[in-house]
């Protein structure tokens, strides 16, 4: 080729080269909140709070959590479906990466050929053949580079998946452990109350064999003593459908599994300071997910983008043959090929024009997706320091309620002996002592799952070791 030649190659390679910058595309726009994120909390931070870290569930003050939690992060299945699905990116990333590289091919052959025309005598012939060719299609667009960046990028969303799957995980079993406990507390209360019912119905009893009270406080007092019996059979039931559901996560069969403990009262609460709301960006792994899958989507475009150009392909061969079976050492005759295509295509009835639009509001989906899903993190907050706040409060008065009724049956009781209330006086005292010492228990364990939401709304300790495109740890 000569030299004029060249450069009228070199004036076409590079305006195409510019008409595939602007095919190609540009890297994808965060969505406008992104950049825009509030600059404090609605609810007000707990007083005292502390930073949450990694190991965020050992702040409960239990001992049995941090071994539950560990054994699900060992054999919880689900969390097993994540890792796999990691390892599965990481070969796609290969796959993608290998489209860079030429691809290289060995061949060879032998074939015995015996003919007999019009009935005459047999001819053989006799060939062997070995060939090595090599193939590069030329990425001048950069669709392969392209492919592998989007392949690289849900890689790191895979990775950012599995680590949203572990704080969802050891969420999980937290809360499903304290609830677990406060079944049990709510047991202990239920069978606390019914000994105070079966204490105020010997009382009855005695009154009515002295004949100062009727038989319609002793059918009232055994009616408060089987209601409170038959409310212990209902929790006894969650409480062992709440331990099987448990055993789920931490991936143990039920049968035989079970959890220390026996009530929420001993666990600490802790109160937990949410930082900044931009600094969510980096501390949720789901919402690292979210830019990964974007940066994904926009990779893709660039690949449909590039499937408009045309492609060039060079190609390369070297082989022996012989007509001797098995043979190359009897005069092979040796051939060689170089070869260079470019295809184009014509028409194809707009798919390919169509799989870009495709791809485009795939990636304008994506943007709203990793929107939607800053709200939804931002609202997570909100709500879990809105809970947890006003829980303690809740909780605070409603301990005194506790007080108040726990008095008021123990005076009730009294006058009841000495006759200057009726029974109904002391039915109404029990059942506001009963209900009150059950709604503390829950109060409770609201706290709690206040505070295990607000761990897992701030991404539990979990923090973006580099930029959003550098790879995610393994």
């Amino acid at each position: 080729m000569t030299v004029s030649g060249l450069c009228r190659a070199s004036s076409i390679a590079a305006g195409l080269a510019l008409g595939a910058c602007s095919v190609t595309g540009s890297a994808p726009q965060p969505p406008p909140i992104a950049s825009a994120m509030p600059a404090a909390w609605a609810e007000r931070s707990p007083a005292g709070a502390v930073v949450t870290a990694p190991d965020w569930w050992r702040r409960f003050g239990s001992e049995a959590l941090p071994a539950l939690i560990a054994a699900a992060f060992a054999a919880n299945p689900d969390l097993a479906i994540a890792a796999e699905r990691v390892r599965q990116a990481e070969a796609q990333v290969r796959i993608a990466g290998a489209s860079l590289f030429p691809e290289l091919h060995f061949g060879a052959g032998t074939s015995r050929r015996e003919t007999r025309p019009d009935a005459g005598g047999w001819s053989r012939s006799d060939g062997s053949s070995a060939a090595f060719s090599a193939s590069y299609e030329l990425d001048l667009w950069g669709s392969h580079a392209a492919g592998e960046r989007a392949a690289e990028s849900a890689l790191r969303a895979s990775r950012f998946d599995l680590e949203t799957a572990r704080l969802t995980l050891a969420a999980g079993v937290a809360g499903a452990y304290f609830q677990v406990l406060s079944l049990r507390g709510r047991l202990a209360i239920a069978r606390e109350n019914l000994l105070i019912a079966e204490r105020v119905l010997a009382v009855v009893e005695v009154r009515v064999r002295h004949g100062v009270a009727s038989a319609l406080d002793l059918a009232r007092q055994q009616a408060a003593v089987l209601a409170q019996r038959a409310a212990i059979p209902s929790l006894e039931l969650q409480e062992r459908q709440t331990l099987y559901a448990l055993a789920i996560l931490v991936g143990r069969p039920p049968e035989g599994f079970d959890a220390a403990g026996a009530g929420v009262t001993a666990l600490a609460v802790p109160r937990v300071a949410p930082g900044l709301p931009a600094e969510l960006l980096t501390r949720r792994p789901d919402l690292a997910s979210a830019e990964a899958q974007l940066d994904s989507a926009n990779a893709n475009v660039a690949v449909a983008r590039a499937a408009l150009l045309p492609a060039i392909q060079l190609t390369g061969s070297a082989g022996l043959a012989s007509d001797v079976l098995l043979n190359f050492l009897n005069a092979p005759a040796a051939t060689w090929t170089l070869g260079a295509s470019l295809a184009q295509t014509i028409f194809d009835g707009g798919r390919r024009r169509s799989q870009v639009d495709a791809a485009a509001s795939r990636e304008r989906e994506l943007v709203e997706s990793y929107r939607r899903s800053i709200l939804a993190a931002l609202a997570d907050v909100e709500s879990a320091l809105a809970a947890g706040s006003r829980a303690a409060d809740q909780e605070l008065l409603q301990e005194q309620v506790v007080e108040q009724a726990r008095r008021a049956l123990r005076l009730a009781e009294i006058r009841y002996r000495e006759g200057a209330d009726d029974l109904l006086t002391v039915l109404d005292a029990q059942r506001t002592l009963f209900q009150a010492g059950d709604q503390l228990a829950q109060i409770r364990l609201a706290r709690l799952q206040a505070s295990i939401g607000l761990f897992r709304a701030l991404g539990g300790g979990w923090t973006m070791t580099g930029p959003p495109g550098a790879p995610a740890p393994g």
